[in-house]
């Protein structure tokens, strides 16, 4: 495990777990929303390709993401392994719903300096409405990809539950 992708729908964890584990193994972690957003009213970078080219081809990372769709099969064709958080909206719609309530209520800034504001909820691109509406979604492209020849290489974690994912993680 070298090379990690930490794939799964928002509000699964994915930074929290990406975080763990490249502390543990001593890989650099890279936060692929704050790669891709870097300005103001989320804008995305100009060379965002190309710094997420840069970190597939070194020998060790770890990112918490499936991928933006620029950048995914880049990301899959060069990734060792996939930590798939493949839980139940149960568990996700509460954590994301307070991580965004708390960032929206202390304007907490993120990614690119941006907060998210009480119309962002109102948003079809918000976080939560995101994460409830794009759960079978996220969850049937991340199978797919697991099931992709392209891909077969790939070492594939799949966590159905918090708990599972955390007896996994005591064990790295």
């Amino acid at each position: 495990m070298k090379r990690i992708l930490v794939a799964g729908i928002s509000g699964a964890g994915k930074t929290t777990m990406a975080q763990a584990v490249a502390a543990r193994l001593h890989l650099p972690f890279h936060e692929m929303d704050s790669l891709k957003f870097t300005g103001p009213d989320w804008a995305t970078g100009p060379d965002f390709v190309e710094q997420v080219a840069a970190i597939a081809v070194r020998p060790g990372w770890i990112i918490d993401s499936l991928g933006y769709p620029e950048v995914r099969d880049l990301l899959w064709e060069h990734a060792d392994t996939v930590i798939w958080l493949d839980y139940p909206r149960a568990v996700v719609m509460p954590r994301i719903l307070r991580r965004s309530l708390r960032r929206t209520l202390f304007r907490e800034r993120i990614f690119g300096g941006n907060v998210e504001t009480v119309s962002d909820w109102f948003r079809r691109d918000h976080p939560a409405w995101w994460a409830w509406s794009q759960h079978a979604t996220r969850r049937a492209e991340i199978e797919r990809r697991t099931r992709d020849p392209r891909f077969a290489p790939l070492h594939v974690l799949r966590f159905a539950s918090p708990r599972s994912a955390e007896e996994w993680l005591r064990q790295v």
